[in-house]
């Protein structure tokens, strides 16, 4: 996963806050944080998590995946992609580090099967897709380890 890019993070959010008309203040209200916590991401001094993306994003009425791609989480994909990587980072029932896990079990399966349908293809058959058999399982993380709730 991308690193997040918080300079331009904090310029775009301002941008975005203006734009929209909103005083640091009544973006902060808007957005359930503090004004100096706001104050310090439109500067880049702080490095807000995705709930955070996304509550500036709802309170700004733009797209919650817009401000995950300005900030480096996620890359400009294709619209499915997308939203399987917003809907992991948008739920509340998932601690950041469970996330950042499924992300790269995904990644780990998108990339698979796309070596998968390049290999059919260069031998001349028609790609049809991997199956959960052709995903060595040396590709996917303990889980045991990295789902710990209690983190």
């Amino acid at each position: 996963m991308a690193s997040l890019n918080v300079g331009s993070l904090g310029e775009y959010i301002r941008e975005q806050r203006r734009n929209a008309q909103y005083s640091l203040r009544q973006l902060a209200d808007a957005a359930g944080v503090s004004n100096p916590y706001l104050s310090q991401i439109e500067r880049g001094l702080r490095r807000p998590s995705a709930e955070i993306l996304q509550q500036i994003a709802k309170a700004l009425r733009i797209s919650a995946e817009t401000l995950y791609v300005q900030a480096g989480i996620l890359e400009e994909r294709p619209e499915g992609v997308r939203e399987v990587q917003t809907a992991i980072l948008s739920d509340t029932g998932i601690n950041e580090r469970q996330k950042r896990v499924l992300l790269e079990i995904y990644e780990a399966f998108r990339k698979e099967n796309a070596a998968a349908a390049a290999e059919a293809e260069a031998d001349g058959q028609a790609p049809n897709g991997a199956s959960a058999a052709a995903v060595p399982t040396a590709t996917i993380p303990n889980l045991h380890d990295s789902l710990d709730p209690g983190e």
